[in-house]
């Protein structure tokens, strides 16, 4: 099992909302995250849902992958806001993987993160650090659930 970091808008989609129905975690447009989706993330994977672009930043829970990386059917999908008319079904550019509730926590914001020095190394606490889905190392995710 490995742990991640996935991040979210909560006027989009909240740990609140991953806590009324499993969701399909689509709409990732960064290649980098894309590989991980695709490549790493696992079934069983535990994911922090982190609150982001908004007036309370942070961790707000927890969740589990349920179906590791498949193509992100709403690259297919005209409609979608994420539609990818490049994005071939035979040879898929974006990937998204299913989520589904664990737990909530009490918020974590980004001030508290980078205050803890088990944390110095997380890309998230790092400058300029913008990527929706990250790694974190076993020691980090330990260090993140003992503070809350």
């Amino acid at each position: 099992m490995a742990y991640w970091l996935f991040k979210t808008e909560p006027d989009t989609f909240s740990i609140d909302d991953l806590a009324r129905a499993n969701t399909i975690w689509e709409g990732v447009r960064n290649y980098q995250a894309r590989n991980f989706l695709r490549d790493q993330v696992q079934e069983g994977d535990e994911v922090f849902i982190y609150h982001s672009s908004c007036k309370q930043v942070g961790i707000a829970g927890i969740g589990r992958v349920v179906r590791a990386g498949f193509p992100d059917p709403f690259a297919f999908d005209p409609d979608s806001a994420y539609f990818d008319a490049k994005s071939n079904p035979d040879k898929p550019t974006w990937y998204a993987v299913e989520l589904t509730f664990e737990r909530r926590l009490p918020l974590l914001p980004l001030a508290a993160l980078k205050a803890n020095p088990a944390l110095a190394g997380m890309p998230l606490v790092q400058k300029g650090s913008r990527l929706s889905v990250m790694p974190v190392t076993p020691a980090q995710w330990r260090a993140i659930l003992a503070m809350a």
